[in-house]
C-alpha cells in the first residue's frame, strides 16, 4: 500500500505520510477508462492537491486537525476534460484546428499541433505548403516524408511535429533517459542545502477557519502560463482564495475558448516585458508564487529564470512547468500534451500501428496541473516554518513515464480506506454548473478538489483575457 499512487505523489511532495488516512475515495467504474491508468493517476494528482490544501488551511486557521479530503471519481473525470465540458451561450468550443491530428508517413505516423496560428505558419513553411494549404494538401506532403525527418524539419522552423514512438524506442532516446534520472516533482529546497532560515517571505495572516477555508487567502500568485497544465495549475490556486495575476505579452494573445476555461478565479493583465518592466518588477517584488508554463529559456532573456527569480526573493516560491523538462536534448522544445503522449509510447498504447490512439483526456496536462498547484501548496507550507521559497519543476514527458511505468492499478488511491461504493460513472451532470460571465453564460465543470470546509466553486467567473489592471488586488 505505501506504494501506490497517493502514497507516492505525497512523498514526491514532502508531505507526512501521516495524513494519508485522512482521505477517502468515491471510486465510479467507467471514469477516464484506458489501457493504461489513467484514472488512478488522476485520482492521486488530485488528491495529492486536495490533502496539501487542507494541510496549508490547517496550519493557518491553527485547526488541531487536518480537513478530510474526499475524491470522487466522478469529479475527477469530468474536470479532467472541462474543456471539453465548456458552453459559451450553448456554443461548445472547438479544441483542435484542422491541421492538429495524426498523419500518414511514408514510414508511420506523425502528429502536429498547429491549433495558434503562428504554430500553423511554422509547420506549412517547414513543409513547404503554401499559407492556405488544406488537411488535404499537408497529408499528400506527409505521405511521402518519414516521420523522424518531418519531426526534425518542423522544429527546427519552430513548428511542432512528433513522430510516433514506442515505449521501448521512447526508453532508448536521450530525452527519456535523461527524464528517468529526475523525480517526478523536481525540487530546489534552499532548506535542503543547509541554508538558514530567513525572514525574506511576506508572512502570510491567520485565517479564520471558514467557511469556506480558504488556504491560499492573500497569497499572491504571478502566472505566467499558457494553454492546459500551467493555467489548470492557478485556477486551482484561485479557487483556494489566492489573488491570481495571469500576465500575457502584448503580441501573443490567448485563445478566448481556452481563457473561458482556465480563467475561472483570476484576474488577466497585458504587459510588454520591456516597455512594462517597472510595472511588472513592482508586481514581483511582493508576489508570494510565480507560476512560469513557457518553454524553458524562453523567459531567460528577461532575467526571468527560476534560478533568477529565486536568487532575487529568497521568499519566493517560484513553480516551473514545461513540456519535455529543462534539461537533455530536448529540454529547450515546444511541445503539449498531445505530442508527449506521441513520442512517449502512450497514443501507441492506446491505439495500434495501424492507428494511434489517445488518453481519453489531456491527462498529462491536467495532471501535471493539479500537481503544480499541489507542489506550490506543499511549498507554502515549508515556507511557513522555515521562511524560505523554493524552485519546483514538473514536466508532462515525466509525468507520462510515471504513467507508462509507475502507477498499479489499485481501486483507492493506497494507504487510504477502502473506496466508497458508487454507481457507475455515467452522464457529468452532478459536477457540471453554470453562470453568468463576461463572456455570456458559461456551462462548465466543476472544480474536483474537495475537503471539508473547503470551496467548492470558485469566487468569481472568468474575465475576458487581458481587461484588468497590472496591480494586486
Amino acid at each position: 500500500m505505501t506504494h501506490s499512487p497517493m502514497a507516492v505523489v505525497w512523498r514526491e511532495l514532502g508531505g507526512d505520510p501521516a495524513l494519508l488516512p485522512g482521505v477517502s475515495t468515491v471510486a465510479r467504474a467507467g471514469a477516464l477508462e484506458a489501457r493504461l491508468p489513467v484514472r488512478e493517476s488522476a485520482r492521486a494528482c488530485v488528491g495529492a492537491c486536495a490533502l496539501a490544501a487542507a494541510e496549508l488551511g490547517a496550519r493557518r486557521a491553527g485547526l488541531a486537525r487536518v480537513p478530510r479530503v474526499s475524491v470522487d471519481d466522478g469529479a475527477v473525470a469530468t474536470a479532467f476534460v472541462s474543456e471539453r465540458h465548456l458552453r459559451i451561450d450553448g456554443r461548445a468550443p472547438v479544441n483542435f484546428a484542422p491541421l492538429s491530428r495524426f498523419w500518414r508517413t511514408a514510414d508511420g505516423w506523425v502528429r502536429t499541433h498547429a491549433n495558434y496560428p503562428h504554430h500553423r505558419a511554422r509547420l506549412l513553411d517547414a513543409l513547404g505548403a503554401a499559407d492556405d494549404a488544406t488537411a488535404e494538401d499537408v497529408a499528400g506532403v506527409l505521405a511521402g516524408r518519414s516521420a523522424r525527418e518531418v519531426e526534425e524539419t518542423v522544429y527546427a522552423a519552430g513548428g511542432l511535429a512528433v513522430a510516433l514512438r514506442t515505449a521501448k524506442e521512447w526508453a532508448v532516446h536521450e530525452q527519456a533517459l535523461a527524464l528517468a534520472g529526475r523525480p517526478l516533482t523536481d525540487w530546489d529546497r534552499p532548506s535542503e542545502r543547509g541554508e538558514p532560515a530567513t525572514a525574506g517571505a511576506r508572512a502570510l495572516a491567520p485565517l479564520r477557519d471558514g467557511p469556506p477555508l480558504s488556504p491560499a487567502a492573500g497569497v499572491r500568485v504571478l502566472d505566467l502560463t499558457r494553454v492546459i497544465a500551467g493555467p489548470v495549475a492557478t485556477r486551482t490556486l484561485a479557487l483556494l482564495g489566492a489573488d491570481v495575476l495571469r500576465v500575457d505579452g502584448p503580441r501573443l494573445p490567448e485563445d478566448p475558448d481556452a481563457h473561458a476555461d482556465t480563467g475561472f478565479g483570476k484576474r488577466s493583465a497585458v504587459l510588454d516585458l520591456v516597455a512594462d518592466r517597472r510595472t511588472f518588477d513592482e508586481l514581483l517584488a511582493t508576489a508570494d508564487v510565480v507560476v512560469t508554463g513557457y518553454r524553458p529559456g524562453a523567459l531567460d532573456r528577461f532575467g526571468l529564470s527560476p534560478e533568477a527569480l529565486a536568487e532575487g526573493n529568497p521568499g519566493l516560491v517560484v513553480a516551473q512547468v514545461s513540456a519535455w523538462g529543462t534539461y537533455g536534448p530536448w529540454g529547450a522544445r515546444r511541445g503539449f500534451d498531445s505530442l508527449v503522449q506521441v513520442a512517449t509510447g502512450i497514443a501507441m498504447a492506446e491505439g495500434s500501428p495501424e492507428r494511434p490512439g489517445a488518453l481519453p483526456a489531456q491527462a498529462l496536462d491536467h495532471g501535471t496541473g493539479y500537481l503544480l498547484a499541489a507542489a506550490v501548496l506543499r511549498a507554502l507550507t515549508e515556507r511557513e516554518e522555515h521562511g524560505r521559497g523554493c524552485v519546483v519543476r514538473l514536466a508532462l514527458a515525466r509525468t507520462a513515464m510515471w504513467l507508462t511505468d509507475g502507477i498499479g492499478r489499485e481501486e483507492a488511491p493506497g494507504a487510504l480506506p477502502d473506496p466508497v461504493a458508487a454507481e457507475p460513472y455515467g452522464r457529468p451532470d452532478p459536477w457540471l454548473s453554470e453562470r453568468n460571465s463576461p463572456f455570456g453564460l458559461l456551462g462548465h465543470a466543476l472544480p474536483p478538489v474537495s475537503f471539508t470546509g473547503g470551496p467548492t466553486d470558485w469566487s468569481r467567473p472568468p474575465g475576458l483575457w487581458g481587461t484588468d489592471p497590472a496591480r494586486w488586488a
